[in-house]
């Protein structure tokens, strides 16, 4: 009877192991890196391949942190780097990224033709360091899937372009288009130029879904959302340039019906009083995640335990986890504070 008891015990305990083991290897794991106010994401795959969606600004600051961050997923290179635009706090980090981990692909929309903002000198370093080397570089069209294996990451926009067709699923009309006011791209030079070239995605892993549409701006955001909503809804939603309000169209975000959102915003950029009002009334979110602590909007930050840095003087993350059923769980780096999302009903 003892031995028996014995081999049921160890038996639950191997059979036990091997659920925490398929838990944690089939799982998507998404870390938000602290870069102030610009962009670095980086994905692993269940398959242990990697992909890093911008650097950061220039300097030795950003590409520290996220080799370090990338350390600590245990990635030793990154197979795609896919950088949406060339503004620097998006592909600024990428010289010094480079002397750190190695880059296998390169993935962006083509050449440039800004001229403002410091974009030329941004894209020359870039440019510097992708055509270096026995690099693959990849241009990003609209449709295109990337070839990272264990979950799918498709393209929606790039160049200016967007995808013409629904994704699977999506499709259905958007009756808030009605309300739609154009902004004068003219006039606002950030309207245009590079941040409309930004390369958006869709990362699905089963029946999980994110959207990372870069600094994407408000005219185009609506050709995706209207009359049709192209992208169909997100799990998770990565705030259209690091929140400012000249992206982030209530027609797009509502029609995600994200149930989290996540902020890569900055102590004072990013994080404006429309986004955050826009963020508050989307149907079905359930919480809103910063990466900083936004000075300028103080009465609409998210509560302390859902931002991962309180001012400027720490570099925390925020991790996702998630898995095919469609369930995740968001954990802030700072505090260890964690939440689980059920799949969708």
């Amino acid at each position: 009877m003892g031995k028996r008891l014995l081999f049921l015990t160890t038996l639950t305990a191997l059979l036990l192991s091997s659920v925490v083991w398929a838990q944690r290897h089939n799982a998507l794991d998404i870390y938000f890196v602290d870069v102030e106010g610009g962009q670095s994401t980086l994905f692993v795959s269940p398959s242990g391949e990697s992909m890093l969606v911008d650097t950061g600004f220039p300097g030795e600051r950003d590409a520290t942190r996220i080799a370090a961050v990338a350390k600590g997923a245990g990635v030793s290179q990154v197979d795609y780097l896919l950088i949406t635009h060339y503004h620097g706090d998006h592909v600024g980090g990428v010289p010094e990224l480079a002397m750190r981990i190695p880059i296998r692909t390169f993935v962006d929309h083509g050449p440039t033709t800004d001229q403002s903002l410091g974009v030329p000198q941004s894209y020359q370093s870039y440019v510097s360091v992708r055509d270096k080397g026995q690099h693959q570089h990849i241009v990003a069209k609209p449709g295109l899937k990337l070839p990272i294996k264990g979950i799918d990451v498709e393209v929606v926009s790039a160049a200016t372009e967007l995808i013409s067709r629904p994704l699977p699923g999506a499709g259905a009309a958007n009756p808030l288009c009605s309300e739609f006011q154009p902004k004068d791209e003219i006039k606002d030079p950030l309207l245009g130029g590079e941040n409309a070239q930004s390369v958006g995605t869709v990362i699905s892993l089963g029946k999980f879904r994110m959207v990372d549409f870069g600094d994407l701006t408000w005219n185009h955001e609506h050709d995706l959302a209207c009359p049709r909503n192209l992208i169909g809804t997100a799990d998770l939603y990565l705030t259209t340039h690091h929140g400012q309000n000249i992206s982030g169209l209530p027609m797009l975000v509502y029609a995600l019906h994200p149930r989290v959102a996540i902020m890569n915003n900055g102590a004072k950029k990013g994080g404006a009083s429309d986004s955050f009002q826009i963020l508050h009334k989307a149907p079905g979110l359930a919480d809103l995640w910063q990466l900083h602590y936004a000075v300028d909007a103080k009465d609409l930050n998210s509560p302390e335990e859902f931002i991962a840095n309180p001012d400027e003087t720490t570099a925390h993350y925020i991790k996702v986890k998630a898995q095919s059923d469609g369930s995740f769980t968001v954990t802030n780096s700072r505090n260890g504070y964690h939440k689980e999302y059920p799949p969708r009903s």
